[in-house]
C-alpha cells in the first residue's frame, strides 16, 4: 500500500488535519476555524488560539481517521507545521505530531507553512508543472518565488513592510469592518463604484519585484478621515483599496513571469481567494500566453491538506526522522529550506 501521511496545521487561528496517500490523493481533511472566537477582540489572541488548538486537534484527527476508514497502524509518517507562525500555536501541533509518531514508531516531518501554501495548487486538477512562479499572498506574507521543484525555491521579491493581507485587514478596520477584514472588505467592495477614489499603487513601477503596502494603508486612513462615511462612501473606498492592491499584485506577477521567462503562475495564500485578483490575473497573464493556477477555495486559507501533501512529497524524497525532539520556528525564511 502507498504511504499515508497525516498532516497537522496549527500555525495561527485554524486547526487543520488531513490524510494524504501517494497515488490516491487526499483521503480526508477537516478544519476548525477560530474566527468567531477572535472576532470579539478584533484580531487573533495568541494565548486563546493555542488553547483552542489543544482542544480541537485530537478530535479532528479521530474524525478524519474514521472518515477515511484508516487505522493508526496504516499511517506512514506525520507532517506538521514547524513555522512560521505563533509560537504557542505551533508547539501544539508539533507536540501532538511527535508524541503520536513516537507511539506509532513512525517518522515526523516539520513543514514550512509557506511551502504548504506554495504547493497547495498541486492538489487541484489540472495542476501546474515545475518550474513556475508562485505569488504567495497571505495575512503576513507577500512574496514572489521561482519554484523549480520541491525545496528548490528562489525569492524574486517580497513586501518590505505590510503584506497585501495586512493592507486588506487594516483598511477594513479603518472602515469599521469586523475581523477577518479581508473578506469583509471584498464583500463591501462588490457594491462600490469604480473611479470614485484614486489611491496610490506603492512601488508598482519600482523596477524590481518587491512590494510595499504601508503607504496605501496610510492613504486609506487619510481618505477615511476626510470623508463623510455613509454606506456608499465606505463601499467606494473599499473598491478603490481592493483595486489598488490587485493592480500592484498583477503588475508584479506579470513582471516576474517576464523576468524568469516562465509561463505558469501559481497563486497561493488566503488573499488568493479574492475574486477580483483571480479575475485580473487570469485575464492579464492569459494575454501574454501564460496560465494561472489557484488552489481550491477551501485550500486558500490555512489547512491540513497542504501540510499532509507537502509532507508526502518530502517523505518521497526520503526525508523525515524518528528523533522526536522538536523545535518550532515562529520566524522562518522559506529560502532556508534545503533538501536533506
Amino acid at each position: 500500500m502507498s504511504l499515508i501521511t497525516l498532516g497537522i496545521e496549527s500555525s495561527c487561528d485554524e486547526t487543520g488535519v488531513a490524510l494524504y496517500q501517494m497515488g490516491r490523493g487526499l483521503l480526508a481533511h477537516a478544519l476548525h476555524t477560530q474566527i468567531a472566537m477572535h472576532s470579539e477582540y478584533g484580531g487573533v489572541v495568541p494565548e486563546l488560539a493555542s488553547r483552542d488548538h489543544v482542544q480541537r486537534v485530537i478530535p479532528l484527527i479521530r474524525q478524519i481517521m474514521k472518515e477515511a476508514d484508516i487505522s493508526f497502524d496504516q499511517i506512514s509518517a506525520i507532517a506538521y507545521t514547524q513555522g512560521p507562525g505563533l509560537g504557542g500555536a505551533l508547539l501544539v501541533g508539533a507536540s501532538v505530531a511527535n508524541s503520536l509518531a513516537y507511539a506509532l514508531d513512525i517518522p515526523t516531518i516539520g513543514i514550512h507553512h509557506l511551502e504548504g501554501h506554495l504547493l497547495s495548487p498541486l492538489l487541484s486538477d489540472p495542476a501546474p508543472e515545475f518550474p513556475f512562479v508562485a505569488l504567495l499572498v497571505s495575512g503576513g506574507h507577500t512574496q514572489l518565488m521561482r519554484v523549480d521543484g520541491v525545496g528548490k525555491y528562489e525569492l524574486l521579491g517580497e513586501s518590505v513592510d505590510d503584506a497585501a493581507g495586512e493592507a486588506f485587514d487594516k483598511s477594513a478596520k479603518l472602515l469599521g469592518l469586523a475581523y477577518p477584514g479581508g473578506p469583509a472588505l471584498a464583500k463591501l467592495a462588490s457594491s462600490g463604484r469604480p473611479g470614485i477614489y484614486k489611491l496610490p499603487r506603492p512601488m508598482m513601477h519600482s523596477g524590481d519585484l518587491d512590494f510595499s503596502f504601508s503607504g496605501l494603508k496610510t492613504a486609506v486612513l487619510t481618505l477615511v478621515r476626510q470623508s463623510e462615511l455613509n454606506e456608499q462612501t465606505r463601499a467606494d473606498i473599499a473598491y478603490a483599496t481592493q483595486e489598488a492592491i490587485v493592480d500592484v499584485l498583477t503588475h508584479k506577477a506579470r513582471a516576474a513571469l517576464t523576468k524568469t521567462g516562465l509561463s505558469q503562475l501559481v497563486v497561493a495564500g488566503g488573499v488568493g481567494a479574492n475574486q477580483m485578483l483571480r479575475s485580473r490575473l487570469t485575464t492579464e497573464i492569459g494575454k501574454r500566453g501564460g496560465r494561472v493556477f489557484y488552489p481550491d477555495l477551501e485550500f486558500c486559507t490555512d489547512n491540513g491538506a497542504m501540510i499532509a501533501f507537502a509532507g508526502a512529497l518530502r517523505l518521497a524524497q526520503q526525508q523525515g526522522d524518528k528523533d522526536y525532539r522538536f523545535n518550532v520556528k515562529p520566524r522562518w525564511n522559506l529560502e532556508e529550506l534545503v533538501l536533506a
